[in-house]
């Protein structure tokens, strides 16, 4: 079993601390599946500036493999943000710079690259949208990270998502129980065939429209660094669990898998709220970008 992340990196700037933390949501599902225990590879661009080689590095010393990666000339996304009582708070971000500018376009020689793995993440910071209907041509499982604006929830986004997805994930920590199903079920009309949400102290809902599933949050209690990631890490700990139960393109997940894929989502993201950013591997941010 083998997990690509594909598309997003970005440098997660902590100004209360002064660190710069590597990231990006589909680094940071392959990274998760990594520790997981599966093999695991990031499929994107890097800028050409120094912080597209400290995340390069950063990435590659998890054990993920970035070797089919490119390098572009142009400057790394990144995303600003501070902790609050342990929520990150997000400031702002550059637009994602050349990673997102310029995205990968997959070719045959990436295809037969992709095609050896068992799931391929992706996510709406990406730009992979065009990419899409290619990936669900292959034989791989292929999951998307729908996030949490608006921007993403409208019919025309979701349809263009929704139907080349095996799984995407919706947060949801702002809506009631109610809407959240409502949710759900819409992205399941559209198209994908199982949908989960993450609803943060309220658990999680995961369904394909005829078996629904959930579980609740697990405490943190003392000790919460962050709860950068978290979502990601809920994700990936959903999708290991459901891989290793035999999940594929050709056979649908029972309640009884979704029900252990959400119990390892749940404790995959509680565990993530003791590590500092993403993954840890900070380093000091310049002081200029600080202040």
């Amino acid at each position: 079993m083998r997990v690509l992340g594909f598309g997003d990196n970005i440098v997660d700037r902590f100004v209360d601390r002064g660190v710069d933390y590597p990231g990006g949501n589909s680094v940071n599902v392959a990274v998760y599946a990594r520790r997981l225990g599966l093999e695991a590879a990031y499929l994107g661009v890097f800028g050409s500036d120094p912080l597209g080689a400290f995340l390069r590095e950063a990435i590659a010393a998890q054990g993920v493999a970035v070797d089919r990666c490119v390098v572009r000339s142009g400057e790394t996304g990144v995303s600003t943000l501070r902790v609050d009582d342990g929520e990150r708070i997000f400031l702002g971000w550059n637009g994602g710079g050349v990673t997102v500018r310029e995205p990968l376009v997959l070719d045959d020689s990436l295809l037969d690259y992709v095609a050896g793995f068992s799931l391929v993440h992706s996510s709406v910071y990406s730009r992979s949208e065009s990419e899409l209907p290619k990936l669900a041509a292959l034989p791989t499982l292929v999951s998307f990270d729908l996030s949490s604006e608006e921007d993403y929830r409208t019919p025309g986004y979701l349809d263009l998502v929704c139907p080349h997805a095996d799984l995407v994930l919706l947060s949801c920590s702002h809506l009631d129980e109610a809407a959240t199903r409502a949710l759900l079920a819409d992205a399941v009309r559209r198209g994908a065939r199982l949908a989960l949400a993450t609803r943060g102290v309220e658990g999680a809902i995961a369904t394909d429209g005829a078996v629904t599933a959930a579980t609740p949050a697990r405490p943190v209690g003392r000790g919460l660094v962050d709860t950068m990631g978290c979502g990601d890490a809920f994700l990936a700990g959903f999708a290991v669990s459901l891989l290793r139960d035999g999940w594929s393109a050709r056979a649908v997940p029972d309640e009884a898998m979704l029900s252990r894929a959400l119990r390892a989502g749940a404790g995959a993201a509680h565990d993530q709220c003791f590590v500092e950013g993403a993954f840890g591997h900070g380093r000091p941010a310049e002081p200029q970008a600080v202040a």
